[in-house]
Order: C-alpha cells, then sequence, then structure tokens
C-alpha cells in the first residue's frame, strides 16, 4: 500500500492515464464514489473520439448528408438554385468547433467532481508510483495504489508506406482543409468507409481497396453487398481482394501498387487515406517495470474486470484491443471504477454490444451474423424487412435499405441484428436492450410502435422470422 502521507498533492486515490472515453468515464464514475481522482493527458481532453474521431467526423458526415440531399434531390423537393457552393472549409470548421466545445464540456463535468487533470505524459515507475513529464520537460512524481491505464490507440501506418504528407491517417485527414480531386482509401472498416463518404460527397474521385473479399468485412454478407451497391450507385469505386504492396509519389499523384492472386493492379490518386486498423498505444509507459507479463501483441491483457495481472493496475479501452469502440471504452471505464469502489458492477456481454459505421448509408449491427449463427447453432430464424415499405422512410425520401434479425432456440431469443440505410444506427438501442433482456421474436413483434416510425421496421423484422410479416 501506499504511504498516504505523501502531499496532498502527490497522492489520490486513483490516477487515470488517458481522457479518452475510457478513462474520463472512469474518472467521472469514481469521483461520484467519494474517490480522489487525478487524470493524465499528454493531449487533448476526451482522446481521439472527441477531437479526431466519432465527433468531428460525424459533424462533417451531416455536411455531407445535406450536400447530396441537395445535388441528388434537390428538384424533388423543390428546391432550386442556379450555382450550388459546397464549402468544405466551412464543414471542417464547424466540426473543430464542436469539438472544442465539448471539450469545453468535459472540462466543466471534471470542475464538478472535483477531478483533478495533470497535463503530460504518465510513465509507471513501479506499483503505485507515476511520473509526468510537462512539455517543459519538468518531471513530478505522483502515487497511488489504484493506477488505471486508458491510453488508447493508433492508426497503423506501414512505414514503407509513408512516402510523404500526402499519405494520411484519419488524424491529418480531419483537420485538413482542402479535398484531394482523388484520394485512394486502404482499408474499408468504419474510418476508411465514413471519410469515403465525406469525400465523395464534395465530388472528390474515391478508390477504396480491401484486402479482404468484401468490404466491412466484419458484417453480415448480405450487408456488406448491399452496402457496396450503394456505393457504387453514389460512384465510389471498390476494389476488394487486393493487398496493398507499395505506394510511391509519381509526378503530381501518388501510386498504389496492389495484388490480388497474382494480378498487379496500379491506381494512381492526389492522397492516400490508410485505414487498416488500430494499435494500442503502450510504448513508453513503463510496464516493463511492472513486471506485466500478460501482454496480448501490444495490447494489455485484463480480467473480466478490466484488473491486470498486477495488483493495483488496471487496463481499460482500446489499450485492451476488446473491442476498440468508444461506447465499450464508457462501459469498461464504469466497471473498473465500480470494481475499484466494491460496488455492485455488471460485467459487460460483448455479444450484445452494438457497433455502427456511418457511412452513407449507414450499417449497425451487434450479436452473431446469418452466417456465424447458422455454423453455430442448431435452429435459427431469419427475418428482414425492406425501407421502401416504411411509411416514414417513404416521407424521407430514404426507402433504399433494410433490416434482418436473428433468433435462436425453443424461445427464438435475439441474437443478432443487422440494418443498412439512413440513420439506422438510432434503431440498436431498442434492439441491445431487447438482447440483455432476453427478449424473443414474439417480444418484439408485439411490441407497438409511434406510427410513422422507422422503428416500425423491427417489429416487421420479428413478424418477417414468425412467417407473418405484415408488409412483406
Amino acid at each position: 500500500m501506499i504511504d498516504k502521507t505523501q502531499t496532498h498533492k502527490q497522492y489520490y486515490d486513483i490516477l487515470i492515464i488517458g481522457s479518452g472515453p475510457a478513462g474520463y468515464v472512469c474518472a467521472l464514475r469514481a469521483a461520484q464514489l467519494g474517490f480522489e481522482v487525478a487524470l493524465i493527458e499528454r493531449g487533448k481532453l476526451g482522446g481521439v473520439c472527441l477531437n479526431t474521431g466519432c465527433i468531428p467526423t460525424k459533424s462533417l458526415l451531416k455536411n455531407a448528408e445535406i450536400a447530396n440531399m441537395l445535388k441528388e434531390d434537390g428538384s424533388i423537393l423543390g428546391f432550386s438554385f442556379d450555382h450550388l457552393k459546397l464549402d468544405y472549409t466551412k464543414a471542417v470548421k464547424r466540426s473543430r468547433e464542436n469539438s472544442s466545445k465539448l471539450e469545453e464540456g468535459l472540462k466543466a463535468l471534471f470542475k464538478r467532481n472535483h477531478v483533478t487533470v495533470i497535463e503530460g505524459e504518465g510513465t509507471i515507475l513501479g506499483p503505485g508510483k507515476v511520473v509526468v513529464t510537462d512539455t517543459s520537460t519538468c518531471r513530478r512524481s505522483f502515487f497511488s495504489n489504484h493506477i488505471v491505464i486508458a491510453t488508447g490507440a493508433s492508426a497503423i501506418m506501414p512505414e514503407h508506406w509513408k512516402v510523404d504528407n500526402d499519405v494520411l491517417t484519419y488524424s491529418e485527414a480531419i483537420i485538413q482543409k482542402t479535398l484531394p480531386k482523388s484520394i485512394v482509401i486502404v482499408g474499408s472498416g468504419a474510418i476508411g468507409l465514413e471519410f469515403g463518404s465525406i469525400w465523395n460527397a464534395y465530388g472528390t474521385k474515391v478508390t477504396i481497396i480491401e484486402m479482404a473479399d468484401r468490404i466491412a468485412p466484419l458484417e453480415d454478407e448480405e450487408i456488406s453487398s448491399s452496402l457496396e451497391k450503394e456505393l457504387h450507385n453514389r460512384g465510389i469505386e471498390t476494389l476488394t481482394g487486393y493487398a496493398v504492396k507499395s505506394i510511391e509519389r509519381i509526378e503530381k499523384n501518388l501510386r498504389v501498387h496492389s495484388e490480388c492472386a497474382g494480378t498487379s493492379i496500379t491506381v494512381d490518386a492526389e492522397q492516400v487515406l490508410v485505414a487498416i486498423g488500430f494499435k494500442p498505444n503502450t510504448e513508453n509507459l513503463g510496464l516493463e517495470s511492472l513486471g506485466l507479463e500478460s501482454m496480448i501483441g501490444s495490447a494489455i491483457k485484463t480480467d473480466d474486470h478490466m484488473a491486470t495481472s498486477i495488483p493495483g493496475v488496471w487496463a481499460i479501452g482500446d489499450v485492451t484491443a476488446k473491442m476498440m469502440l468508444a461506447h465499450v471504452g464508457f462501459a469498461q471505464g464504469t466497471l473498473c471504477a465500480e470494481e475499484i469502489g466494491e460496488v455492485e458492477s455488471n460485467l459487460i456481454d460483448y455479444h450484445a454490444v452494438p457497433h455502427a459505421i456511418y457511412s452513407i448509408p449507414q450499417v449497425a449491427s451487434f450479436g452473431y451474423t446469418e452466417q456465424q449463427a447458422r455454423a453455430i447453432f442448431k435452429q435459427i430464424k431469419v427475418g428482414k424487412a425492406r425501407f421502401r415499405a416504411n411509411g416514414k422512410a417513404v416521407g424521407n425520401g430514404e426507402e433504399n435499405g433494410w433490416v434482418k434479425l436473428v433468433f435462436t432456440g425453443a424461445r427464438n431469443k435475439l441474437i443478432g441484428a443487422h440494418l443498412i440505410g439512413y440513420d439506422v444506427s438510432e434503431l440498436l438501442p431498442e434492439l441491445t436492450l431487447a438482447k440483455t433482456l432476453e427478449a424473443t421474436m414474439e417480444d418484439i413483434s408485439l411490441n407497438i410502435h409511434a406510427h410513422p416510425t422507422l422503428s416500425e421496421i423491427l417489429r416487421e423484422a420479428a413478424l418477417s422470422a414468425s412467417g407473418s410479416p405484415l408488409h412483406g
């Protein structure tokens, strides 16, 4: 145990390294439980999510959505104009302002909950001791019985691909104020697809290269197929099954060399966005001094309670690589604080965690895909419903897309959901709550939804699984 006779500014009940979604939620929940908490942050409060990830991209995607509406549906909706001008610089400015607004809100929350923010880079020197080095290289020591590592993750960039500053990761892409005329996006996960949708709406020629045999490879196969068709309809080119081998500068463009089953292809573009995944931020943390032998690759291994193999050392969020999602970080941060506080807490059911790709159109899902369910369970039922039969979707002018629900067992419990279409991420909470409460196909089909709403499609999909669709 740490000697609490250290000065008040040196000792805290809990020291948290990193202020992203996992870290800041852990700090706030721990403060609610009566702990004296300090949060160590070397960058901007809120981490990637608030500053260069979730929040600013959604701001840009809103602009992209409006741009598409004006370009594609303006005449149908009764809007007319001679010269439509899309100012991407103002879109970026708005996204930065939104991030700043939320960062100020976070500062206010810390102040209200008496969470101390320590600026600088934290390094663990041993159990219970962290040294923080600030921008002036000043070093200060802090002590605690509980150290929580919440340092997040960084984009993977193969060294030989970074030929110049026009080879980007999301962190550079989100702040650039000028649009390239053309871009190659390597990777078709959430980041690649979302940036592709943004730039496509503003007129950039977008080519997405994916090493897997389909885009959005972690999604249900039908979802991937439908999404690819939608992207093609918007003019986005996709190359699947191709592995990028090299990137080189050719005069004013970058040339991307890719191969698929012995076939080579090159694509030229002004810029390249590399969106092939993330690696946990564990460098310079001093983990060696802890004797932490429970590393999986570069991720920190924890048990279900977010504890590492070293007593008093915890890890939460992307640095654990359990599921690199902001809302998983929120849940892990809450769980960690409650475990430290020895209050009743709920373990995380990762099969019930929702995830969404905010591309145009959106993709949302949780649980087992149809293919996974058929391989694991003896008996399943699948129900589908399309938005073209949904009154609210027709009124919105957003009829493309559909919902698939997967059920299993004698009681037909919901085990998976897969959605594609306008704003489908907003339909997920009802479904994940249904999973948590072990709702059945019959329960969902009996739930009365307001009319007209997009959510009515969930009842229709459940009815379809039962063999009695009303609008199928």
